[in-house]
């Protein structure tokens, strides 16, 4: 009885090791999901400002910053990105603004999204965003105090 309880507790007792480390980690200042490095899910974060709604990335226009992978639709929109990183990646490394107003932080759904003053923000789901959209630059103001505070 006791050889097979330490037999059957080693596969989780190295479950609990492998996930407590990220847990017990600062979060990534993009955001990227669970087991995943894209950043924007994979959506091309130029796009939003060319053709004015999500569009997918290709795993064939792709490149490395801050630490997550970033995908686009077009080598012309990798491109505008490589030469201005700031100004197409969301605010707040793609985690929920409304999220980070509150001082926490959330996903970023690529699906809920705005651009603001020429800055991209990507919300949780339609009723956060919603909730986002009733006082937008209080909201703001208030993400921006919090930020990056809330990744540490």
């Amino acid at each position: 009885m006791v050889k097979s309880l330490k037999v059957l507790s080693i596969p989780f007792l190295a479950l609990a090791v492998l996930f407590a480390g990220p847990a017990l980690a600062a979060k990534s200042s993009v955001y990227t999901g669970f087991l995943s490095s894209l950043a924007v899910n994979g959506y091309d974060p130029v796009a939003y400002f060319s053709e004015k709604r999500p569009v997918k990335g290709s795993a064939k226009f792709e490149l490395t910053h801050m630490g997550a992978t970033w995908r686009f639709a077009s080598k012309a929109n990798l491109e505008k990105f490589r030469a201005a990183p700031a100004k197409y990646a969301p605010r707040y490394g793609g985690y929920c603004a409304w999220a980070v107003s509150q001082g926490y932080t959330a996903k970023g759904d690529p699906n809920y999204w705005k651009i603001v003053d020429g800055k991209l923000y990507l919300n949780y789901d339609a009723s956060v965003q919603a909730r986002w959209e009733k006082d937008i630059p209080g909201f703001i103001s208030k993400a921006d105090k919090n930020w990056p505070g809330v990744i540490n």
